[in-house]
Formats: structure tokens, sequence, C-alpha cells
């Protein structure tokens, strides 16, 4: 992707003091209802109202949406807020009836994104338009594939893009909704840092009493918004009513989240910052020292294996090591998110490495 500069462009026009917001219901469900949300958030820190208008079910049977009358009642809203409305598209028949009704911000869902022909047909309907795009990530944990629908829409002439962070799928046990996965949105944002970044904490958690929390995280991690769902009578929405706050919930939040500073001047903080990642830094090529003489006790445990005709995965011994390891990070602080984490990555090079000399 070139003119990265261009990118952020969009995102500076809005001149805030803050990070950027969009709120607004998961679904739009009745005129009144869209109308009393906008109103509710007109003058606050939001400057984008966002409402699902074609909701994409995993199963036939579930509320899909209010369709096509749902973009009147947004055009509505705005010609009384004055906010700016954003709208998920999933086809090219949605694009081309979001672009009729003036709506300003169009995203790209999760579901959608995996799917590299779906995102194709968006971006061919969309080309050179001056709307916002948000692209969300993928379901799965698949950078490339974030990276190949942001590439795909950047092809098509598209200018205002940004991606929404709203995190992946797991079958692991996890306190989200959708696990975070911080890592891969970093390295998006390595890659293309004027890529304006947002964060959709809502999605995330699926429940209200964690947005606060994954905000903060998301602000201190430098993002440059949020995407929050917001809804006049949460606990009756028709859709994801767990992960919604009302709109005294969201302003309460606001006041609640502390923006970082990028970074500080200051010679203290400076000279002290640079001992500190020295620290790490020496402590890192530690780490890979040590994890280089496991992985050699591992090959000679794999030429063991071999010479008594062994199987390579040991079971009872793995989950004896996992069990073991989990207690003991927690007595160092480590959540046992993270020592599964790696110890399985571990574990995996272990095997690899007991392969190669099986072969």
């Amino acid at each position: 992707m070139e003119n990265k500069k261009e990118l952020r462009t969009w995102l500076d026009d809005f001149k805030l003091t803050h990070p950027l917001v969009i709120a607004g219901p998961c679904s739009a469900e009745t005129e009144e209802q869209v109308l009393k949300i906008a109103h509710e958030l007109k003058g606050s820190d939001v400057s984008i109202f966002r409402a699902g208008i074609w909701k994409p079910r995993t199963r036939p049977g579930g509320f899909e949406g209010v369709g096509e009358i749902g973009l009147k009642w947004l055009q509505k809203a705005k010609a009384e807020t004055g906010l700016l409305m954003a709208v998920e598209v999933a086809n090219a028949a949605h694009v081309k009836l979001a672009l009729e009704h003036d709506i300003d911000v169009l995203w790209i869902g999760a579901r959608t994104t995996v799917n590299p022909f779906a995102v194709q047909e968006i971006a061919d309907a969309l080309q050179n338009t001056d709307k916002i795009v948000l692209l969300k990530n993928p379901v799965n944990p698949d950078l490339s594939l974030w990276l190949g629908g942001l590439e795909r829409l950047h092809n098509a002439g598209i200018k205002k893009l940004g991606v929404i962070h709203r995190g992946f799928s797991t079958y692991e046990k996890s306190k989200y909704r959708n696990n975070p996965e911080w890592q891969i949105a970093i390295d998006l944002q390595n890659r293309f840092p004027d890529l304006p970044l947002i964060c959709d904490p809502s999605h995330i958690t699926g429940k209200r009493d964690m947005i606060l929390e994954v905000s903060q995280q998301a602000l201190d991690l430098n993002y440059d918004g949020l995407i929050i769902e917001t809804h006049i009578d949460p606990d009756h929405a028709w859709s994801d009513a767990a992960q919604q706050v009302t709109p005294d919930a969201l302003k309460r939040i606001f006041v609640d989240l502390r923006v970082r500073k990028a970074t500080d001047e200051a010679d203290d903080f400076n000279i002290r910052m640079t001992k500190l990642r020295t620290q790490i830094d020496d402590i890192d090529v530690k780490l890979l020292e040590i994890l280089g003489k496991r992985m050699k006790i591992a090959e000679k445990i794999g030429a063991l294996k071999k010479e008594k005709n062994v199987s390579i995965l040991q079971s009872s011994r793995w989950h004896e090591i996992l069990g073991k390891m989990v207690l003991e990070g927690e007595e160092k602080g480590l959540s046992e998110e993270f020592i599964l984490k790696l110890f399985k990555a571990i574990h995996q090079e272990s095997i690899s490495h007991q392969e190669k000399v099986m072969r």
C-alpha cells in the first residue's frame, strides 16, 4: 500500500482533541429507537453514529436486521443531530443502497473479511469512493487475510481507509467473547503506522462491564479510536444485549478513560526508559539462549525415542508440565492465558525438533 499518509488525512480532518468515537446500537430496531439514541449522543465525544441495518447470523431464524428502511432512519438522525452515519456492508447490494442514502462510513464485518471474493465485490462497488471505509479483522487470527482485504480496498482507489480490531474467535476458554490477540493488531499497526486503528471493545468483551477496561487497554496501545455499541435500553435489545451500554454509561466511560501521550521528550524520562529497555533486551537474549538449550535437549529426547521406537507425543507428560507451569506462573504474577500460549508454542517447537530427528 502506497501513500500511507493519505490514509490518516480523513482522521485528521475531524480535528479531534480526543480519540475518535463511533457509537450506536448493534441493530437499528425502530425509527424511534434510532432517533432517541442519536439525540442522546449528540453533543458528546461521539463523532459517528453506528447502527446495524443488515445483521449476519450463523443460523437462520434470528433477527437479521430491518434492511433498507433503516437507512432512512439514519438519514433522519443525521439531519437532526449532525452526526455522521455508519453501517456494515456485506455485499455490493448493501454498498449500493448505503451510497444511495449518503451513508458517510461503511465498515466490512469480520465474517465478510474472511472471504476474499466478498471483499473484492465490495471493493469493486466502492471504486474510487470518497466515503470512509473501515475493515474489521477476520474472525480467525490471520493477519494476511486482514492485510489482503486492505490491499483490495486500496487497489480500488479508496483513500479513506481504516481498520477495526474486534478480536478473534477461539474454542479455548477465555474471559472474552473474542480474544483480543493484541499482538496481531500491533503487527498491522507497525506495518502501516498511518492507518487509523479503531478498537471494538463491545465484540472483544461481549460484556458491558468490561468495556472500560478494554477501551483503556486500546488507548494505552495508542489506538486512534473506539467503536462502542450503545442502546437506550440494552437489556431489551434485539441483538447482542449483554455487550451494549446506555448513552449515560458511555459518557461515564469517557470521563474515566485516560488518553496517554505517545512519548515524553523530557531527558529524565528518556534516560530512565533507555535503562529499562536495555534490561529487557538483555533478558530477551537470555530467554533465547535458554530456549535454544531446551530444544537441544528435546532433540536428544527425540533421538532416544527413535532408538526405542517410542512416539513423539506423550500426552500424560505434556499435561503434567502444563499444569505445573500454570501454577508456577501464577506465583510469579503471570496469567494462565499467557502461560498456556507460551508453553503450547514451546511444546510445538519441541515436537518439530523431535520430528526432524525422527526423520
